[in-house]
């Protein structure tokens, strides 16, 4: 979740340094560091907070040197401090670090007892110490960071730093990711595309277990068994890095505002005239007896939404688990099941875990925006969603991204189980092709959500009701809303009212129910009535037709176009996300990086 940089370069680094972890600054916001080696000599500066901080500290204190490695933390072990920020330190090496070391209690341990002394709580300075206690014993640093890295159990991505070498950076990747930038005389390192797009667009990235030494000439990478190892270099496209936030006061006001033009890319990517376009070596759903899909947050309501689609129109049997809780229990994997993962980055840990589980038992298939990700490079078939880069760490055009290609997914797993005539099939196309202007619409909207977001923000609970594929949509209101505006907020079944919720209704809690006038209207609006009766502050949100027949008697009502109500999520999906954004404005918060998060969540 912490986002590394490293630069061997032909200019004075900190500045480079400075302005590539602003691109990463969504990895993690607890503090900020970098070090140099200038002449030989290695020094370092950190902050505590926002990366401003750490700017504002090198124009009192400059750091001078043209090789150099940077970190902006999301903390793990150890509270934000400056003792605990990165780059860690110890004698000859300064070291940055992405992940956990699980281990490093024995490792400190046996240090502490050899004489080491710490200055952090963090397991990320054992590594600095572990690295300088080989040093010491008369290892040059290419031999003392590999000695170093095969003590280490966990996951991680490490770059070292030593005194007195001005042209050498070690870098290693065991579970979290991290990219090589290829320049002329020049060589990078990050922890992904994005914070090295200013420098160079060719790009490598490293494989579990890699280990590359750097120097400006060279790029030499061993495999985990310690071979050397040839890894592909890339050429990005501009789109693939580009980070503006195009006029919006924030990125996740941008995101949400780009969603027509996201999911129309998507959808040309996936449709032709006539027919989908998905690779080759995607299983016939003829073959496949059961889905297993697996996620985190956002992807994970993404999956539970897509799961009535491939039911309803594939009548495929589909599972749905959270990745962090599916290899634990251990769930058995039949041959003729297909394995779904989705995940923004494809580097979330915990998903990826879970493919790792999967290999072997099944076909996996993996919905992910960054092609080159590890989840992505595991899969049997990668279907990218095309978003773009996404900053805001509340995710908002990746889901929707997400809901359209499993959507277009659904519709081929019916093709090819023939459980869709031809002309049934069209319709749900000519409906999917239909969103992005239905989309537009409903942005339009912006104002009247902003005033009732205004009246949201002055609650301290707010819950949200939906029937069908409106209740995983529930629940990513909810986790939308609680992420930015920090009001706590839970999705429910609208039949689940009953069951327990209600008592929680009083005139203080506002209900969100979002309800189209489909065929689970009438049912939706009886639990809505529920509310009302016992002075619930209830927002309609529907269509013209359902909100001239519900609409009475309602706290507010809130106006969507009329859509398709089988894919009608991804449509409301975007007041949901309108009603966080502007209830978060309305509240004073940090919208974009909210704290105790980060987008990319790379450690268990």
């Amino acid at each position: 979740m912490c986002g590394i940089v490293g630069v061997l370069g032909r200019n004075e680094v900190a500045p480079i340094i400075v302005e590539a972890l602003k691109r990463l600054e969504y990895r993690g916001y607890d503090s900020a560091g970098l070090a140099t080696v200038n002449d030989g000599t290695l020094d370092r500066r950190r902050a505590v907070g926002k990366l401003v901080n750490l700017s504002d500290h090198l124009v009192h204190h400059p750091l001078a040197g043209k090789s150099g490695i940077g970190h902006t933390r999301w903390a793990t072990h150890g509270a934000p401090s400056v003792a605990n920020a990165h780059p860690h330190q110890a004698g000859p090496v300064a070291v940055v670090h992405n992940g956990i070391i699980e281990n490093f209690r024995t490792l400190r341990e046996e240090l502490t007892a050899e004489g080491h002394e710490f200055q952090s709580d963090t397991d990320t300075e054992t590594i600095a110490q572990l690295t300088c206690k080989h040093l010491a014993e008369g290892h040059d640093p290419r031999e003392a960071a590999r000695l170093t890295l095969g003590r280490l159990e966990g996951a991680f991505a490490v770059a070292f730093l030593f005194r007195g070498e001005n042209d050498l950076m070690i870098a290693a990747r065991k579970g979290s990711p991290l990219a090589i930038g290829h320049g002329e005389g020049e060589v990078f390192i990050g922890s992904d595309a994005i914070a090295l797009a200013p420098m160079t667009n060719r790009i490598t990235y490293l494989e579990e277990g890699d280990r590359a030494v750097l120097t400006r000439g060279s790029v030499e990478i061993f495999d985990a068994e310690d071979r050397p190892a040839t890894r592909e270099a890339r050429t990005l496209t501009a789109d693939q890095t580009r980070v503006e936030k195009g006029g919006h006061k924030h990125w996740m006001a941008k995101e949400i505002a780009e969603q027509p033009v996201v999911l129309a890319d998507a959808m040309a990517h996936y449709l032709t005239a006539d027919t989908f376009d998905f690779p080759p070596e995607l299983p016939d759903f003829k073959e496949i007896d059961r889905i297993v899909m697996v996620a985190c947050g956002t992807a994970f309501y993404a999956c539970l939404t897509a799961k009535y689609w491939f039911e309803q129109l594939a009548r495929l049997p589909v599972e749905v688990d959270v990745a962090s809780e599916f290899r634990y229990r251990e769930p058995p994997i039949g041959p003729r099941t297909l394995a779904i993962f989705v995940s923004q980055s494809g580097e979330t840990a915990d998903t990826l875990a879970a493919l790792r589980y999967c290999r072997d038992k099944a076909a996996i298939v993996s919905v992910v925006n960054v092609p080159e990700s590890s989840i992505a490079r595991e899969s049997d078939v990668a279907l990218p969603i095309l978003a773009g880069v996404e900053i805001g760490v509340a995710s908002t055009k990746a889901f929707t991204c997400q809901l359209t290609v499993l959507a277009m997914l659904a519709l081929r797993a019916a093709q090819d189980r023939g459980t869709l005539e031809a002309p049934a099939l069209a319709a749900h196309v000519a409906d999917l092709r239909a969103l992005p202007a239905q989309i537009s619409q409903a942005l339009g909207a912006e104002d009247r959500i902003a005033a009732i977001a205004r009246r949201l923000a002055e609650a301290q609970d707010i819950l949200f009701l939906g029937r069908g594929a409106m209740f995983p949509l529930a629940m990513e209101g909810a986790l939308k809303l609680k992420e930015i505006s920090y009001i706590h907020a839970e999705g429910y079944a609208s039949g689940e009212l009953k069951h327990g919720p209600i008592a929680l209704i009083d005139k203080h809690v506002p209900v969100i129910v979002l309800a189209p006038r489909d065929g689970l209207f009438d049912k939706t609006v009886s639990n809505m009535q529920e509310v009302m009766a016992r002075n619930g502050k209830v927002v309609l949100i529907s269509d013209s037709a359902g909100a001239a027949e519900a609409g009475a008697g309602t706290w507010e009502v809130l106006t969507m176009p009329r859509v398709a109500p089988v894919f009608a999520a991804i449509l409301y999906a975007i007041p949901a996300q309108l009603l966080a954004y502007h209830t978060a404005i309305a509240k004073g918060t940090d919208v974009d990086q909210p704290r105790n998060l980060a987008k990319s969540v790379t450690v268990e």
